[in-house]
């Protein structure tokens, strides 16, 4: 599945990326200097390195198109069967997609803890929360997230939804997810 050109990717070479979080044993040889977001990223496909591609994908994206990708794979197996507080944790990261601005961004965080941190939909409403502002209550002085941690939250809710049902299909989930990764970072199939 070759990757294209990565548009929305700012970072222009794999090194800046990866730069972002720790790659496995297996997807750093596959590292070369002066490689493309693209080119790395085709590498790790072609390896089956699915854990590292995605979050080579979810920290090389921008934070709005992250958490976009991330909406839809935490709702994408589950169809119309989310648990309540998953799918309003999901339809918010949704609404700050569509509205990027800091009302959107706080009413994520209670989002988040009503689906929980450790599923899907709460790692979503994670990313969205993670992407600017401050971690703290306004009262305080603005304690900013790290730059990392929409990327962080967006890879730990895509590789949850590969999971959360029929394992054993992990394979075929990831290269799904990732393939709607790979059209995002094309610039296809954004919110309206």
């Amino acid at each position: 599945m070759p990757s294209g050109p990565l548009s929305k990717f700012a970072a222009k070479t794999a090194q800046d990326v990866c730069a972002c979080f720790k790659l496995g044993d297996e997807a750093r040889p596959l590292l070369r200097p002066g490689q493309t977001p693209a080119q790395y990223l085709d590498a790790l496909m072609d390896k089956q390195q699915y854990q590292d591609a995605v979050r080579f994908l979810a920290h090389g994206l921008p934070k709005r198109e992250a958490v976009w990708w991330a909406c839809f794979c935490a709702k994408g197996l589950a169809g119309t069967n989310l648990p309540q507080p998953d799918a309003a944790a999901i339809k918010t990261a949704e609404r700050w997609v569509a509205e990027p601005n800091e009302e959107n961004r706080q009413a994520a965080m209670p989002a988040a803890e009503g689906a929980r941190f450790g599923t899907p939909a709460g790692c979503v409403a994670l990313g969205a929360f993670f992407s600017g502002g401050s971690l703290g209550p306004p009262n305080v002085p603005a304690i900013p997230p790290a730059e990392t941690l929409t990327g962080d939250a967006v890879a730990g809710a895509v590789m949850m939804a590969v999971v959360v049902k029929e394992p054993e299909k992990a394979a075929e989930k990831y290269k799904a997810f990732l393939g709607r990764g790979i059209e995002i970072a094309n610039g296809k199939n954004l919110w309206k």
